[in-house]
């Protein structure tokens, strides 16, 4: 099996077809993590998995699960919580807070997390670069102050948000994080959310399957335009939180 090496600073990806038949999707590796490289590799379909002796291991998976901002599908118990429970959903509040609390959260028949301190430098530069963005969850404290209880971050390049993790400290907190983090990227402009793999809870909130290809070409037309606006920071959405 060959793995290509990206020596520093060249940021020229191999095409990722070939790798998801003969590789199980490894496309190459590379032993930095530079912003240049993360903002070649995601229009490419390509993003960083995990890192191994100093080296990270960069993956394409197929088919793609994906999102159309606006076919979000809304479950009923969730909908009820929308409606009842007292919260906050703020946009690129606390980036780095997010990111290591997803970074900490426990995963189902995972040993650790992909989510080092390498990663997380490496998202936190690509935040202040604006292509990197957090939405958080905030339910009342005992003694009714708000407190971060869940929340998601992704990476944006022109209108493709590629979704990245996301953590919960309390019931339906990350839900709530994505359903109102959906809206908002909808109306800046976002055509599509990149789930990566389609797990039971991105399948909850309707994803579907695209082919490779058709994931590419996607990619192709939708990173190149801009958004109607930009994803901004602040409060997105409050119900009943004083």
């Amino acid at each position: 099996m060959h793995i290509p090496f990206l020596e520093p600073g060249n940021h020229r990806f191999p095409d990722p077809p070939p790798a998801l038949v003969e590789n199980d999707g490894l496309v190459c590796v590379s032993a930095d993590l530079a912003p240049a490289r993360l903002l070649a590799a995601y229009p490419r379909g390509i993003f960083p998995w995990f890192s191994q002796d100093n080296l990270h291991y960069w993956f394409a998976t197929a088919p793609r699960a994906v999102i159309e901002p606006g076919s979000l599908h809304i479950g009923r118990s969730l909908h009820k919580h929308l409606r009842n429970k007292p919260y906050r959903v703020t946009a690129n509040r606390c980036f780095a807070e997010v990111i290591a609390a997803c970074a900490a959260a426990p995963r189902p028949g995972q040993d650790g997390t992909w989510i080092e301190p390498e990663f997380q430098a490496a998202y936190t530069a690509l935040h202040r670069l604006g292509h990197a963005h957090s939405f958080e969850c905030w339910y009342p404290a005992a003694d009714g102050t708000p407190e971060l209880a869940g929340g998601c971050y992704g990476v944006q390049i022109g209108r493709v948000f590629f979704g990245e993790s996301m953590f919960a400290r309390r019931s339906n907190a990350s839900k709530t994080a994505f359903v109102h983090a959906a809206a908002h990227l909808q109306r800046c402009g976002i055509a599509l959310i990149d789930c990566q793999q389609n797990t039971d809870h991105m399948a909850r909130f309707g994803s579907r399957l695209l082919p490779f290809d058709d994931f590419q070409a996607a990619l192709d037309t939708l990173c190149g335009q801009e958004l109607r606006q930009d994803i901004g920071s602040g409060t997105l959405a409050e119900n009943r939180l004083a």
